[in-house]
């Protein structure tokens, strides 16, 4: 298979593996579940390894601020950045709920450690992406040239999904920073019809296929990435949740063809996240 970049995944460490938000997802048989039991302490070369042994080139490993704190540093996805630059990427998270903070920390991760994009996900805030703490973010990706990354659809730890709903939240976002470019993680089900028209609508809106298997992609979402959505649906695992092997099972069946294959396994990703500047 030709070049894979996965578009969401995180570093894990013990207190992210452990940590009681995850409980919901620890009671599937999943490869987090599998790590929590068996390898809670899995260092970045391990995880790497898994990606490299699996076909992966490079991973879009995003740090992972807790309503408590840091659960994955920026400095500790950093040290990874450093350590395999070649391989890692970085995405940054921040404190919302700080926004000036935020914005400083922010530009630390670009600046210092190159960052490619910053990551919130509304669900954990309580938050839609229309809400006023997240528009000095927005102004600033915009102005650092840089990613920002968010979950859509349902969240799969035990909060309210709603701030996950495309429309009109990430809609409203999208008409009033038409330069942000957006990489929505996991799907967006069971709103994927809303995902795909805000993809159609707005040039630099894009998603991930991110814990979900190929087996389980709605045909709706296939169909797009076959026709006018061959540039705007990327490749993902949300490892720990899933490992690349996992998510590569059963691309074949999807019947995407060599003209829309590249584009989602790596292509998309290179142009959303702007690897090649």
């Amino acid at each position: 298979m030709a070049e894979i970049i996965d578009a969401w995944m995180q570093l894990p460490n013990r207190d992210y593996l452990l940590d009681a938000m995850f409980d919901s997802l620890r009671r599937w048989p999943t490869n987090w579940k599998s790590l929590a039991l068996e390898n809670p302490g899995i260092t970045h070369e391990e995880a790497l390894d898994t990606f490299r042994t699996q076909g992966v080139s490079r991973a879009i490993a995003s740090a992972w601020w807790g309503l408590a704190g840091p659960m994955i540093s920026n400095d500790e996805v950093a040290a990874a950045v450093r350590a395999h630059p070649d391989q890692v990427v970085g995405v940054a998270s921040v404190d919302i709920s700080r926004p000036m903070e935020a914005v400083r920390e922010l530009r630390r991760c670009v600046k210092e450690f190159g960052f490619k994009g910053l990551r919130v996900l509304p669900w954990l805030w309580g938050l839609p992406p229309d809400d006023r703490r997240y528009y000095p973010l927005y102004a600033e990706c915009i102005e650092l040239d840089i990613t920002f990354c968010l979950q859509v659809g349902h969240a799969g730890p035990m909060r309210p999904s709603e701030p996950g709903r495309p429309i009109p939240y990430l809609d409203n976002v999208a008409h009033e920073f038409p330069e942000l470019r957006i990489v929505g993680g996991h799907i967006g089900f069971p709103w994927v019809s809303e995902m795909i028209s805000l993809m159609m609508k707005h040039p630099n809106v894009y998603v991930d296929t991110s814990a979900y298997k190929a087996s389980r992609f709605p045909q709706e979402l296939v169909s797009y990435m076959r026709g006018p959505g061959k540039h705007k649906v990327m490749f993902g695992t949300n490892y720990p949740m899933l490992t690349p092997a996992e998510c590569l099972a059963g691309i074949e069946a999807l019947d995407l063809g060599e003209d829309v294959l590249p584009f989602y396994l790596a292509g998309n990703a290179r142009r959303a996240f702007k690897l090649d500047a």
